[in-house]
């Protein structure tokens, strides 16, 4: 009876203290225990509805979130084109299209400024939000009445105050499902999950919303949180915005959608494989993978959270590069470390490196032409073509071939460490519903040969080829050096490496089955920062006939591409800095001189 207290609110507490007053002890026990069998009896009904009617209710409360909004979202049309990111400014306003189609940055100039108002921003979003889960199916629910409700304190506070609140003031942000909100939903994509709630704030939205932000809109995430797509059984599949027949990426793929529709300009990912930079390839956006133990990561929910084998990370997914940075350099200014002891007390570093190409120094760019395994489609070659003919006009920089280092043993390696349960987690959480398993949750875990539970020493002999792979292929970047320091230490280096984000642009649904040009980095640990460079065109971009395949998943990507069924895709590269080196990464100095992206947009 103690216990079920916990489940009463004050106001059904009420009349149980007045009974106490006057001895009514009788009818307090009774009232307690019919409380109880209530609850148990919604727990009962809870526990023996099937999967199908979990989702039934998950799909009516994201509908009824958007039916809140204010005016209503438009309706679509029925008979969609594939590219449909150019419907949002046939039913939006000209006020709100100018709004959700301005860069992070300069929304928050306005802002600041007063020029605009947060709850007109929010209202926004939250209509193209709207939009975008019509038209791509990447929302979980949106947050109208807190999120109006926090704008009209921010407009408040810069009324009275004539400032912003913080450096994020009124921004809206869009963030992954399996990062928690407290009291909301919590179900990291499994149906078994569907009660979880979040107990607290994770930690990183705490930071944002002390800056002044304001949080409307979640997003969806796959089955198992192991894609590079985004497909589950509570709410179904998210296709790419600028074709509907392609994934917009994965894991982080609702926010992919949502911000290739412009239905956010920032939102939080996380990635352990590629699922912050997948979906920014696929739908033509930045995002960034930061070096592990930067930004915190406490108040999400996974599987194997406890796992240290392969750090997952939260990062940025932006519309542009200086969101990118927003996002970064307001989480550090917030010293994470002094709450979160795991994150490294590293301050943002305000680079030399640009301050000084041009004054005897080069900026280093090594070019990932193939990992060796798999080869890239032929837009992929072309957008890396393009971007390094560009570099080569630039005396400050060189340009130098990057040889890959056993990029399958990378595999191997990182395979057997991601599931040192044998999967047992996931699995567990899949079949306690009924679910059926999504294609690509059986492609990674049932069909892939290096998931098996592991011992304790054979976890500490994987842990240790992670290490030693590590140490080699920093010794092939120490191998790039062209002098050596005042202290015999390698100088001169390669600085970043420019390298294809996958083997073509976003996929087929449910044929995402690559993960080596994402995951080589997650493995070594090293940032990585996802820029668009342009769309594919089947007019230009041509199957290579008579190529021979290196190996069965170098075959399977080559059978892939068919040019019209990637048309108007976006096409995407990667830089990757050395660990640690994540301010390196953010590439500014090579987007000014190229003038990138060249011809990607909505």
């Amino acid at each position: 009876a103690r216990r079920s207290l916990d489940f009463i609110s004050e106001d059904q507490l009420g009349p149980f203290t007045s009974a106490f007053q006057h001895g009514a002890f009788t009818t307090l026990v009774s009232n307690i225990v019919a409380e109880v069998l209530r609850l148990q009896q919604i727990e009962m009904a809870e526990a023996n509805r099937s999967w199908q009617e979990v989702a039934a209710t998950a799909q009516e409360l994201r509908d009824d979130s958007i039916s809140r909004i204010y005016p209503p979202v438009p309706d679509v049309p029925q008979d969609l084109a594939k590219n449909v990111t150019g419907i949002p400014k046939q039913l939006l306003t000209t006020d709100e299209v100018l709004i959700t189609e301005t860069a992070p940055e300069e929304l928050i100039t306005a802002l600041a400024s007063g020029k605009i108002s947060s709850a007109v921003v929010i209202n926004a979003f939250l209509r193209r939000a709207g939009l975008a889960q019509k038209l791509t199916n990447c929302i979980t629910e949106l947050l109208p009445e807190e999120a109006l409700s926090r704008a009209k304190f921010l407009d408040d506070y810069y009324s009275e105050h004539r400032s912003p609140i913080g450096p994020l003031h009124g921004l809206p942000i869009s963030v992954k499902e399996h990062i928690g909100m407290k009291g909301k939903g919590l179900n990291g994509g499994f149906v078994s999950w569907w009660d979880h709630k979040g107990e607290e704030d994770a930690h990183v939205l705490r930071i944002l919303w002390r800056a002044g932000c304001v949080f409307y809109a979640r997003t969806t995430e796959p089955q198992t949180l192991m894609h590079l797509e985004t497909s589950n059984n509570l709410y179904g599949i998210t296709v790419n915005p600028f074709n509907r027949d392609l994934t917009s990426g994965g894991s982080s793929g609702g926010e992919g959608a949502l911000i290739g529709l412009r239905g956010s300009c920032l939102g939080i990912g996380s990635d352990i494989g590629g699922s912050i930079r997948s979906p920014a390839a696929n739908c033509g956006l930045y995002g960034f993978r930061p070096t592990s133990y930067r930004v915190p990561v406490k108040g999400w929910t996974g599987t194997m959270l406890d796992g240290e084998q392969i750090v997952a990370v939260i990062g940025p997914i932006s519309t542009s590069l200086d969101g990118i940075k927003l996002f970064l350099k307001t989480i550090v200014a917030a010293k994470p470390w002094l709450v979160e002891p795991s994150c490294l007390p590293l301050p943002w570093k305000n680079l030399e490196l640009e301050h000084s190409i041009g004054q005897g120094k080069k900026l280093r760019v090594g070019v990932l032409w193939s990992d060796d395994v798999v080869k890239p489609h032929p837009p992929i070659t072309r957008a890396l073509k393009m971007v390094v003919d560009k570099l080569k006009e630039v005396n400050a920089i060189d340009v130098t071939d990057w040889d890959p280092y056993k990029h399958d043993e990378a595999w191997e390696i990182i395979a057997s460490l991601y599931f040192a349960d044998g999967a047992k987690e996931e699995t567990d959480a899949i079949n306690a519903s009924g679910e059926p398993w999504r294609p690509l949750s059986k492609f990674i875990i049932q069909e892939n040969p290096y998931v098996k539970t592991l011992s304790i020493p054979e976890l500490w002999h994987w842990t240790g080829r992670r290490e030693d792979y590590r140490s080699r292929y920093a010794e092939v970047w120490n191998q790039t050096a062209t002098r050596t320091g005042p202290n015999g230490e390698p100088a001169d280096m390669v600085d970043v490496i420019l390298a294809p984000v996958g083997p073509g642009a976003a996929p087929p649904l449910d044929s995402a089955k690559y993960w080596g040009y994402t995951s080589q980095w997650n493995l070594l640990d090293y940032p990585a920062l996802v820029f668009p460079v342009s769309k594919v065109d089947p007019d230009v971009d041509k199957v290579e006939e008579g190529y021979e395949p290196m190996n069965e998943k170098d075959a399977f990507n080559y059978r892939l591409f068919e040019p019209e069924k990637y048309r108007e895709a976006p096409v995407s590269l990667q830089l990757i800095g050395r660990r640690y080196e994540d301010e390196k990464a953010t590439f500014e100095y090579i987007k000014a001189q190229t003038g990138l992206p060249f011809d990607i947009g909505t």
